[in-house]
């Protein structure tokens, strides 16, 4: 039965940073930057909602008056109604007025939905825009990275390991760095010479940043 790793042997096992002093920095420099730019979108963002919602101020105050004097129009028509024989007919005017107060509420009410709506789009399209570039260049990078790094500190600690290391340096590292190893490292390599594994090892692991 499979045992279940500690999850503190899972997380010390994760490489976030490269072990050569300028890689990790430009690393840390590129993430600081990467997190600030989603922090000022964020907030520019807010501030276009915010200026837009502002728009809705008139929308509101219509509404309030709307409302105020719909009630106050009812109102008077309802005392009115009581007056005997003709209440309904002095009534009707008011009845209407007050509907069309109404009318002008709703209005503002729609008005508000209106500035709402394109606020909340504004902001969201923006911060969508602005997230992608991190989303779709800077994080898949990044995740790639650890990835690799991770899987690489781990294999270096073991001789089949390193003899994997060696094999992916001589299949996706450049030629000039190959050569400069040595010539025949290839053959080398096939020979099973450690020296040469281990100059392999290093030259693969160099390029994402480990010793």
């Amino acid at each position: 039965m499979l045992r279940r790793r500690p999850l503190r042997d899972t997380v010390s096992g994760v490489k976030l940073y490269a072990e050569k002093p300028g890689t990790a920095l430009r690393q840390l420099i590129t993430d600081i930057l990467a997190v600030l730019w989603v922090y000022l979108w964020v907030r520019l963002s807010k501030g276009v909602y915010d200026s837009i919602e502002k728009l809705a101020v008139p929308g509101e105050k219509l509404e309030d008056a709307g409302d105020s004097l719909a009630q106050q129009l009812r109102d008077a028509g309802g005392k009115v109604k009581r007056v005997p024989i003709a209440g309904d007919d002095l009534a009707g005017p008011f009845t209407s007025a007050g509907d069309a107060a109404a009318g002008v509420a709703e209005a503002g009410r729609q008005q508000q939905e209106v500035v709402h709506n394109v606020a909340l789009g504004m902001s969201v399209g923006l911060l969508v825009l602005s997230l992608s570039v991190v989303l779709l260049f800077w994080l898949p990078r990044r995740l790639r990275w650890i990835e690799r790094a991770s899987a690489a500190a781990k294999m270096r600690g073991t001789a089949a390991g390193k003899d994997l290391l060696a094999l992916r340096a001589l299949a996706t590292q450049p030629l000039t760095k190959l050569v400069a190893l040595d010539p025949d490292i290839a053959a080398a390599w096939r020979r099973g010479d450690a020296d040469a594994v281990a100059r392999l090892a290093k030259l693969e692991l160099g390029g994402s940043g480990l010793k």
